[in-house]
């Protein structure tokens, strides 16, 4: 009887652990699958780990307790043969981490079902008194281990966002231009960037871009501002028919108006101007920053409008003095989102800008390239071109937080 409860009403907390750390095994080969075999090399024993994680994650059980700790051997063995055949062939990244996760399974699941807890549990002695000491074992690591997989979980993610932004800053540093990544930080060189410095065109783009960006930002916020607290106090004629014509409008890809926009540029005599993209780039944005806008006005409350009338306040001064100091947070995000749309454009960019003297970043950067694939250069100016948008993002981090959080909701 009490074996019965035990086994009904308890489970050690160890088993909970080897299951979740089973499925991060296989969660985990999938993607490596992937990049091994674009490597040719090192494929079998990422689909080896594959399979044992599969195995390790269905076994968990009373009567597999062989089972479990076969698989969770083999999970340890192939964790450390994939370091080995990769210390053979040079050590990348993703080996190394990879490596960890099997064998720090692989390691914990041998562990823990060898403790003398576990062993008791799954050879059904243990009693009430044990499971009652088990129960209350739990209540205290659970929380503990929570916070240990999520951790994990968020490292696992943030090491697969930072795998390619490592690739492109090893491969600006290298000496050579090759796209190949070695992490010999022994042979690290800044002569990329001082090559890239050096160079007038890309002086040339950088100030296009930024005349561009900023007057597309300036010219954005001169017409969305209005038009969303328009849409947002006033009901007026034709409100819901405009409002969803800006859905809408949003819903299409820009290439399908290529033509239009360069037929009509062409006949006001715009191509090869600054003009022309911050009016392009201003129409493109204006839905979604109206729409932005809209949502945030929509949350500032009535009241202080109605106190400020009573006070003699006229309307523009209300909109001046009361409704856009408190939406600076929602202006500082729209003026984030049209400065960053404008500065990574590409394709009106290059329909518009024929002349070289005249392209923006990302069509020099697309030329740099078909010229001569020289890729430590390429790599140092994509690393260059993203500084500024690191900038506004960490500068403007707040604004952007309490903006999107805000501005979704009504009350």
């Amino acid at each position: 009887m009490s074996e019965d409860l035990a086994s009904r009403w308890y489970t050690p907390f160890e088993l909970e652990v080897l299951q979740k750390a089973a499925l991060l095994v296989v969660l985990c080969s999938i993607p490596v699958l992937w990049v091994m075999s674009l490597r040719e090399n090192g494929e079998l024993l990422v689909l080896l780990g594959l399979v044992s994680g599969l195995l390790s994650f269905r076994t968990l059980g009373r009567e597999n307790r062989d089972m479990m700790m076969l698989t969770s051997a083999m999970i340890l063995l192939l964790g450390s043969l994939t370091l080995y055949q990769a210390t053979l062939r040079g050590v990348a990244a993703i080996d190394i981490w990879y490596s960890a996760i099997l064998i720090c399974s692989g390691g914990y699941g041998l562990w823990s079902l060898s403790s003398s807890h576990v062993s008791q549990w799954l050879g059904g002695r243990l009693g009430v008194k044990g499971a009652e000491r088990g129960l209350a074992r739990n209540r205290v690591l659970r929380p503990r281990w929570a916070g240990i997989f999520t951790h994990a979980l968020l490292l696992h993610f943030v090491f697969i966002v930072m795998v390619p932004i490592l690739w492109i800053i090893d491969v600006s540093m290298s000496p050579g231009q090759s796209a190949s990544s070695g992490l010999d930080l022994s042979t690290w060189t800044l002569t990329h960037f001082s090559s890239v410095l050096e160079k007038d065109d890309f002086w040339t783009w950088v100030s296009n871009s930024v005349i561009i960006s900023v007057g597309t930002t300036l010219l954005g916020l001169f017409l969305a501002i209005p038009a969303g607290y328009a849409f947002s106090r006033h009901r007026f004629s034709g409100h819901g028919v405009m409002m969803f014509s800006l859905l809408l409008v949003q819903m299409f890809p820009g290439v399908i108006i290529l033509v239009p926009y360069f037929m009509v540029m062409k006949s006001l005599g715009l191509l090869n101007s600054w003009l022309g993209l911050i009016l392009a780039y201003s129409v493109t944005a204006l839905p979604f920053c109206v729409w932005m806008l809209k949502g945030w006005f929509d949350t500032v409350p009535v009241d202080l409008e109605e106190a400020a009338a009573l006070d003699g306040c006229g309307q523009f001064g209300i909109f001046w003095r009361i409704i856009l100091p408190l939406s600076l947070p929602a202006i500082a995000v729209t003026a984030l989102f049209s400065f960053l749309a404008a500065w990574n454009e590409f394709l009106l960019a290059l329909m518009f800008n024929q002349s070289p003297d005249m392209y923006t970043l990302p069509v020099g950067l697309a030329f740099s390239i078909t010229q001569a694939q020289k890729w430590g250069d390429f790599a140092a100016m994509s690393l260059l071109v993203s500084i500024p948008v690191v900038i506004l993002f960490i500068v403007f981090q707040k604004s952007l937080i309490q903006g999107l959080s805000s501005g979704g909701v009504k009350g």
